[in-house]
């Protein structure tokens, strides 16, 4: 498929399929006439990367999980290194501050929807 359909299947731009591919996280092969194209399994990989930079890891760590991942919801490492483990544990620590603000911030806006409201003071959420 070509870099348009690719982008119109997974809802991400030319511009950062394009991105992906300079980065070594996508590959795509040349067409006799220069264009890009891009086998199946690109709109699965696309969605890993899309989710896995949501989750908020950059590309540099994506590149090196991503021979590890085989589907969008299961990863298998074999024979990670001491460097990808440690990079990984940092960027789950991170991902774990990031929750812990959102959920009071979450929480503080509950609180003045409820205020505003009339509603009264509102016992924080547990998720």
């Amino acid at each position: 498929m070509r870099i348009g359909e690719l982008s119109e299947r997974t809802g991400t731009s030319r511009r950062l399929l394009r991105y992906y591919e300079q980065q070594g996280l996508i590959t795509s092969s040349r067409c006799a006439n220069g264009y890009r194209s891009y086998d199946e399994t690109s709109v699965d990989r696309v969605a890993q990367i899309r989710g896995l930079l949501d989750a908020g890891l950059p590309t540099r760590v994506i590149k090196q999980i991503l021979p590890c991942v085989d589907s969008p919801r299961g990863i298998h490492v074999s024979d990670a290194t001491p460097e990808t483990i440690a990079t990984l544990e940092r960027e789950r620590d991170s991902m774990s501050d990031r929750i812990e603000c959102l959920i009071r911030n979450r929480d503080a806006i509950c609180g003045y929807l409820d205020a505003v409201r009339g509603g009264g003071p509102h016992p924080p959420r547990t998720t």
